[in-house]
C-alpha cells in the first residue's frame, strides 16, 4: 500500500495544474459543507444560549399563533382579544409562578422631523413602545444597565415613567450622561427615565437590534398614548420545567372556559413554549442547509466527473506502464488498486483543501460578523473528508477497472 501511495503522489506531482483543476469541484463542495455547517452550528449554540438565558420554564399565550410561511385562516384574525383579567386568572393557577401581560406598539417615523423619543435636541426613531407590568422583569429575566424596573405603584398611579432600551438611551443621551431621572419627551408628553436595560443578545441580528430600541412603560400609561392597543401577549413562568405540560393543560382549560369555546371546537388562542421557537429556527436552518447541501452535492458530482475524466486520460497515457507491470507479475487486482487508490488520494487532497477553505470561511465570518458565531464541527469535518474520499472511490472505479482488464500484450504494443 505504501508503494501504491507513493506512486499516486508521484502521478499527482507530475501533473500539478491538471490535478488542481480536477480538484476544484471537490474543494468547492467540501468547503461549502464545512462553511455552512459552521455558521449553522454556531447559530444553534447561540440561540440555545439565549433560550437558556430566558429560562426553560416559559410559556407564551397569544391570540394569533407564530408561523413561518403560508397564510393563516381569516377567522384567526377575528378572534377575541386576551385581556388583563385573563392574565390575572392565569396568575392564580397552582402551577404558575408569575404571569406578565405585555402590549406593543411600533412607532414608525417616516417623516424626517418626526420622532418617538426625544431628549433636548436628540431623538430616537422607530422605537417599539411596550406596556409592561412589574412581573415582566422577573418572567423575562430582564437585566438593568442602570436604574430600576417598573413597580406596582407606577402601574397603579399610571405614572409617566419609562425604562429605555440600551440603543434608545445611547441615541438620545450624550456620552457620559446618566439617563436615570432625566426627563424625555414621548409623543409630546414628558416622561421620567427610571432605568436603562442591558444590551440584548441576538444571534440573528447584525448591527442594531430592534429589541434594544424600546421604551417600556406601565400598561395604564401606555394606554393613554395608544388606547387602541389592547391585544395582549402573556409570558407565563412556571415553578419548574417539569410543571410545564400540566401548566399548559391548566392554562388551556381555563382560557377555553373564560372565552366560551365549545368542547367540539379548537382553541381560539395559541399556547407556545421555548421549544416552539427552537422548532421554528430548526425549520429555517434545515431549509438553508438542505439548499447548500444540494449545491455542494452538484459541485462534488462535477468534481467526480473531472476525476473520472482525468483518470481515463491517465490510463491511456500509461498503457505501456500497465503492460510492463503486468508482464513482470502484477495482477488485475494490483492494477485496480493502484488506479483506484490514485483517484482516492486525489479527492482526499481536495477534501483536505476544502476543509481548510471551509475553516478559513468560518474564521473570516466570525471576525467580520461577530453576530454570526461560526464554529467548525468535527462531525462535519469527518463527513466532508469521508465524502471526498468516497467521491474518488465511486468515480475512480470505472477508470481503474479499464486499466485492470487491459491485455498485457496489447498494452506493450501501444504507442
Amino acid at each position: 500500500m505504501s508503494e501504491i501511495f507513493l506512486l499516486a503522489i508521484d502521478s499527482l506531482h507530475k501533473n500539478k495544474l491538471r490535478s488542481c483543476l480536477t480538484l476544484l469541484g471537490v474543494v468547492i463542495g467540501v468547503a461549502t459543507v464545512i462553511g455552512m455547517s459552521s455558521i449553522i452550528s454556531g447559530l444553534n449554540s447561540s440561540i440555545s444560549s439565549q433560550i437558556e438565558d430566558l429560562g426553560s420554564n416559559l410559556i407564551f399565550v397569544q391570540r394569533i399563533p407564530q408561523t413561518i410561511g403560508g397564510r393563516l385562516p381569516p377567522e384567526v384574525f377575528s378572534r377575541k382579544k386576551l385581556t388583563l383579567d385573563d392574565a390575572k386568572a392565569i396568575g392564580e393557577l397552582s402551577l404558575v409562578k408569575a404571569v406578565a401581560p405585555v402590549l406593543q406598539h411600533f412607532a414608525l417615523n417616516s417623516n424626517a422631523k418626526s420622532f418617538a423619543v426625544r431628549y433636548r435636541d436628540k431623538s430616537a426613531k422607530n422605537t417599539i413602545f411596550i406596556g409592561a407590568t412589574a412581573e415582566v422583569a422577573v418572567v423575562m429575566n430582564l437585566r438593568m444597565d442602570s436604574g430600576r424596573w417598573i413597580n406596582e405603584a407606577d402601574n397603579t398611579h399610571s405614572s409617566n415613567v419609562v425604562v429605555l432600551g440600551h440603543d434608545t438611551a445611547d441615541t438620545i443621551f450624550p456620552s457620559g450622561v446618566d439617563p436615570v431621572d432625566k426627563e424625555v419627551e414621548i409623543e409630546g408628553q414628558p416622561f421620567r427615565v427610571i432605568g436603562v436595560l442591558e444590551k440584548r443578545k441576538d444571534a440573528l441580528q447584525g448591527g442594531a437590534n430592534p429589541n434594544d430600541n424600546v421604551a417600556e412603560m406601565p400598561i395604564r400609561t401606555f394606554w393613554r398614548l395608544h388606547p387602541e392597543q389592547k391585544d395582549f401577549m402573556f409570558a407565563v413562568k412556571t415553578y419548574s420545567q417539569e410543571d410545564m405540560p400540566r401548566a399548559i393543560g391548566q392554562i388551556e382549560a381555563l382560557l377555553r372556559i373564560r372565552r366560551g369555546v365549545a368542547p367540539n371546537k379548537d382553541d381560539d388562542f395559541a399556547v407556545s413554549t421555548q421549544d416552539t421557537f427552537t422548532d421554528l429556527w430548526n425549520q429555517i436552518s434545515s431549509g438553508i442547509f438542505t439548499v447548500m447541501l444540494a449545491i455542494s452535492s452538484i459541485a462534488l458530482v462535477v468534481g467526480g466527473v473531472g476525476v473520472m475524466n482525468i483518470m481515463l486520460v491517465s490510463v491511456t497515457e500509461r498503457t505501456r506502464e500497465i503492460g510492463v507491470r503486468k508482464a513482470i507479475g502484477a495482477t488485475q487486482r494490483n492494477i485496480l488498486m493502484q488506479f483506484l487508490f490514485e483517484a482516492m488520494v486525489l479527492t482526499a487532497v481536495g477534501g483536505v483543501l476544502g476543509i481548510l477553505a471551509g475553516g478559513a470561511i468560518a474564521v473570516l465570518i466570525r471576525t467580520l460578523a461577530p453576530f454570526l458565531p461560526a464554529s467548525v464541527s468535527m462531525f462535519w469535518v469527518a463527513i466532508g473528508f469521508s465524502t471526498s474520499v468516497a467521491t474518488g472511490l465511486i468515480f475512480g472505479l470505472y477508470p481503474a477497472y479499464r486499466a485492470a482488464i487491459l491485455s498485457p500484450i496489447e498494452a506493450l504494443r501501444y504507442e
